[in-house]
């Protein structure tokens, strides 16, 4: 019996090149917060790799100078293991079955979906950056009101990062300052589902979200900012026949379920943003109105 046209998906249909454009798009929105936290690499480590954040280098007292023909003595650095935190290659599923595509299509009873999966991944990735930058040491002296709190924030990070050039980045809930954003002219711009405003109120950069509970402020140093991967084009990627730009950043396939009948869709990544030193996360509060 011939199949019925445009109602029937078979295995052909479902072309690694939507894999890869659907692996493409989640990897160019990680690249896009990568630009806009100022990390320059993103590190790949095997799976069950673990990340260690540190407390600040505490540097000994530099002995005096030795004279001549007497050993230099030594000065001792020390970094305090504050957290670790392992990278793991996380895997996500999906099927959607034959009655579904035939009702209301392929492209939204498949790529659709794919694409909110895709999303709700990315809601992971954020919210898991987001617990690791709220376990930041530093703290900042709270103020009455955001843009004194911002201020606060940005004269600790400098304080604290005085010996490089620092770029400070500060993250805050987005109705703390929805009242000034309504009021002043500022553009607005968004990477990986942050929105963001580059050199607010000449303090650096503000990330809006609601990660973040509403009366704190969480300022860091953009170097201070490091990301790791698993590859998902490597051996178990491999293996599992996973499609990938050449980033590799994420995997995904799409497989025809017999015994559901329908296709299912698999998808890999291992992606963590964290902060290097996290004696260098300051946490701030503020109460009262947002002062413009």
């Amino acid at each position: 019996m011939a199949l019925e046209i445009n109602k029937t998906t078979v295995a052909s249909d479902v072309a690694p090149a939507i894999s890869i454009d659907l692996a493409s798009n989640l990897s160019r929105g990680i690249r896009s917060l990568q630009e806009v936290l100022g990390i320059t690499d993103l590190q790949a480590m095997a799976d069950g790799v673990t990340v260690n954040i540190y407390g600040t280098a505490l540097k000994g007292n530099l002995n005096k100078q030795a004279a001549e023909g007497e050993t230099v003595p030594l000065t001792e650095i020390e970094r305090k293991l504050m957290a670790t935190a392992t990278l793991s290659l996380d895997f996500y599923r999906k099927i959607v079955t034959a009655q579904a595509i035939q009702k209301v299509g392929r492209e939204a009873a498949l790529y659709d979906t794919d694409r909110e999966l895709i999303t709700q991944i990315r809601k992971v990735i954020k919210s898991d950056f987001y617990t690791m930058l709220s376990a930041g040491t530093g703290v900042a002296t709270a103020k009455n009101t955001l843009q004194a709190q911002l201020a606060q924030g940005w004269a600790e990070l400098h304080e604290h990062f005085e010996d490089i050039d620092s770029d400070p980045v500060h993250f805050v809930n987005p109705a703390d300052v929805a009242d000034y954003l309504g009021s002043a002219s500022i553009t607005m711009q968004n990477a990986f589902g942050f929105d963001y405003v580059e050199n607010f109120l000449g303090l650096g950069t503000v990330i809006f979200s609601g990660n973040v509970a509403s009366g704190k402020v969480i300022s860091t140093a953009k170097q201070n900012l490091r990301a790791a991967y698993v590859p998902a084009n490597g051996a178990v990627g491999t293996e599992f026949g996973m499609n990938s730009d050449e980033s590799g950043l994420v995997g995904i396939v799409h497989n025809v379920n017999t015994s559901m009948a329908g296709i299912e869709s698999l998808m890999m990544a291992g992606i963590k943003f964290y902060p290097e030193d996290i004696a260098g996360v300051f946490i701030g509060t503020f109460g009262g109105e947002v002062s413009a």
